[in-house]
């Protein structure tokens, strides 16, 4: 370890690493440059495959069209109500299953369970879980004396519908990190803290959460990325639609729309430049915040 490196060395190295750089640079950084190219493109021949001219014809599109500004408001609607959802339950479950013993590892699997599960195969059990007619969720309102909720049909209730799913399926990630750091908090501090007399809530809010905070940055840095990139969710429950009346279209929805339905590449490249330029501000902004208000 303390010899010099030599170029023999240095290329010895590339050549181990040759095989994954291949990958990575085929499969993750060739479209990410194809795709900021394709966002440029003004004058297209779709059946020679010839690029005429470039410009910004493709980003006036965007930001002029109702659709994808819709698509933009149904998104952050879903991540304000996913995200913040998802780390208040997860973080209550990963603290119930850290204060027990008697089979913890079978409820961790349990919880764990519906992440790995097919998104596709989750949407067929909740499309049956919201039908109005015989879906279980009404039938349980029903004996409450509530009328039949039109889950899949009604735009008013769509967006419900996909954050109570998405959030249900993605608890499971969010409860293995929060136990992962909850384990790493030594006992110490706790024992400390009843010496002095400090509650319950005391010992959870001056020593959980501060020594937790790391944890919750990346619950809620991951959270964020991944909801901004909703879309097997919608396409699953909905039967390959975005929703009753596009209530529940997402920017990768539209995306995905204007690429491979419509065949517009340069508008699907643009638009998903301007989700990457959102993505990219909004986790600044989490590492600012962390940074400047959650370091103990």
């Amino acid at each position: 370890m303390k010899e010099r490196p030599t170029i023999k060395r240095t290329l010895q190295a590339l050549l181990y690493l040759l095989p994954m750089l291949l990958i990575i640079g085929t499969f993750n950084l060739y479209p990410i440059f194809r795709s900021f190219e394709m966002s440029f493109w003004a004058d297209y021949n779709f059946f020679k495959q010839e690029v005429n001219a470039y410009g910004l014809d493709a980003f006036k599109t965007v930001f002029s069209d109702p659709q994808f500004w819709l698509a933009v408001r149904n998104t952050f609607i879903f991540v304000l109500g996913v995200v913040p959802i998802s780390i208040i339950i997860s973080l209550a479950i990963a603290l119930m299953l850290h204060s027990i013993d008697f089979l913890q590892g079978f409820f961790r699997s349990i919880y764990f369970l519906p992440f790995v599960t097919s998104t596709v195969a989750v949407s067929i059990v909740w499309r049956w879980l919201y039908h109005s007619q015989y879906g279980l969720i009404n039938y349980f309102l029903g004996l409450f004396g509530f009328n039949s909720i039109q889950f899949l049909t009604d735009p008013k209730y769509a967006m419900t519908a996909l954050v109570i799913m998405s959030v249900w399926k993605g608890l499971g990630f969010n409860i293995i990190l929060f136990l992962v750091g909850l384990s790493n908090i030594n006992e110490t501090y706790y024992q400390a803290a009843k010496v002095d007399g400090a509650r319950p809530w005391q010992r959870f809010t001056n020593i959980t959460l501060p020594l937790l905070s790391p944890t919750m940055f990346l619950v809620s840095v991951m959270g964020v990325i991944s909801s901004f990139k909703v879309f097997d969710q919608v396409f699953a429950l909905f039967n390959g639609r975005p929703g009753p009346a596009n209530s529940a279209l997402t920017v990768v929805y539209y995306i995905f729309d204007k690429f491979y339905v419509e065949s517009n590449y340069a508008v699907a490249s643009a638009a998903g430049l301007v989700l990457f330029l959102i993505i990219l501000s909004f986790t600044l902004i989490q590492m600012w915040f962390n940074k400047r208000f959650m370091q103990y």
